[in-house]
């Protein structure tokens, strides 16, 4: 007796009625783990692309259609009013970032998280009121779950500067004790695990951000942004992104395309609340972790950021990852003011000129390929340990370490 199964049309079965098909599919037959990639991009540090307002969500939306799943932060994922939705994407704040790199935290995907707001008690009425209806708008048009918000007890007094030996923005609160009571109210009370945080940021003058809006120069809010979610993620291990409230500026008629999300609306909070209704919980490693379907620094397969911005500590984390290190890839078409390459840091990265060859890099490392064996001539005979080779001549692969 023989049976034949047609993989090409579907067959009738009369016990049940129903069509029976069988398809070799990429989703119906998995033969490799899910493909894992982190996309940094440094706050602050007024990058070519990424540095300005949500200019690099481009290539997270290009890179997410690559990969299997993408981890990234919210400096490249937060476009102001603008946001775009990535199934496979992670929304992970910097500091947690780091923590997953070094193989501290595990990320936990999530279906929902609950979000609470946290707003400085030093933001005007009306300002505060804008920042509110913004809320309703998203629990009401988008369906995310902000369950509520606290006003601090005591104005933050947000205070930024540029760091004159590195030349990237940074800065601090004044009172740092009243977000931390605050969110602790939100997570006692309401049990979120999850916080927007909207501080009143300094009114600047015209000439201090007339660089920034036409595309050039570094991001005067974007360090001390990064200081206040730190904070609260260091305290509380819950995932956490900060919008600043200011007063709305005059229109510009000379305006760049990479600053404009900022000038469409009163708020920067929806592109907030929107990564962090289904941002990854953060769990501090231990033995169940394996058993909760995390990811683990260990399953990031290619990590791929600015070519001298090397020096973060989840970058360094990754390079020095003896075990499991993943493939590094620096882009030199996106400058920043750092001057930190893998080179001069001592460890091996694969350089390429801009996300174009790094998208295609990707695809190959994923498909299990050797990138050299898609350029010309980038592949040498076969190396030799031995004393005499039996190719003609000794031959080492020739990698770009920067």
């Amino acid at each position: 007796m023989s049976l034949t199964l047609n993989l090409l049309t579907p067959s009738f079965s009369p016990h049940n009625n129903r069509l029976i098909s069988c398809s070799f599919s990429s989703q119906s037959l998995k033969c490799k783990r899910e493909y894992t990639s982190v996309m940094i991009v440094p706050t602050g540090v007024g990058a070519a692309i990424g540095g300005f307002a949500g200019d690099s969500l481009p290539v997270a939306r290009a890179l997410s259609s690559v990969v299997d799943c993408l981890i990234t932060h919210p400096n490249v994922l937060n476009a102001a009013m603008m946001y775009w939705p990535m199934p496979n994407a992670l929304y992970v704040e910097g500091y947690a970032l780091d923590r997953f790199a070094e193989g501290s935290w595990a990320l936990q995907p999530v279906h929902q998280n609950r979000v609470g707001i946290v707003l400085d008690a030093g933001i005007e009425e009306d300002l505060r009121i804008r920042q509110l209806q913004v809320a309703d708008a998203a629990r009401a048009s988008l369906g995310l779950p902000v369950v509520e918000y606290i006003v601090t007890d005591t104005p933050l007094e947000v205070e930024k500067w540029i760091d004159p030996k590195t030349g990237k923005s940074t800065g601090r609160i004044k009172h740092p004790d009243s977000l931390l009571r605050a969110v602790q109210t939100l997570v006692s009370r309401s049990k979120v695990n999850a916080v927007a945080v909207v501080g009143r940021f300094p009114d600047d003058d015209i000439d201090d951000v007339d660089e920034y809006r036409q595309g050039l120069g570094v991001d005067l809010l974007a360090g001390v942004e990064a200081v206040i979610s730190h904070l609260v993620v260091k305290e509380f291990q819950i995932p956490c992104a900060h919008a600043p409230a200011m007063a709305p500026i005059p229109l510009s008629l000379s305006l760049s395309p990479k600053s404009a999300a900022e000038e469409i609306g009163y708020t920067f909070l929806p592109c907030v609340l929107a990564g962090l209704s289904k941002a990854p919980q953060y769990l501090v490693m231990h033995s169940e972790s394996m058993e909760k379907g995390c990811i683990l620094a260990s399953d990031v397969d290619s990590v791929v950021l600015p070519k001298d911005a090397c020096g973060g500590e989840g970058t360094l984390a990754f390079a020095r990852n003896e075990k499991h290190k993943p493939l590094i890839i620096t882009v030199e078409e996106n400058e920043t003011v750092l001057d930190d390459t893998a080179y001069k840091l001592g460890f091996e990265a694969l350089h390429v000129s801009n996300y174009w060859e790094a998208i295609g890099v990707m695809a190959a490392h994923k498909a299990g390929i050797d990138p050299f064996s898609l350029r010309r001539n980038k592949i040498p005979n076969i190396g030799c340990t031995s004393s005499k080779p039996v190719n003609g001549r000794y031959n080492t692969r020739e990698r770009a370490i920067y």
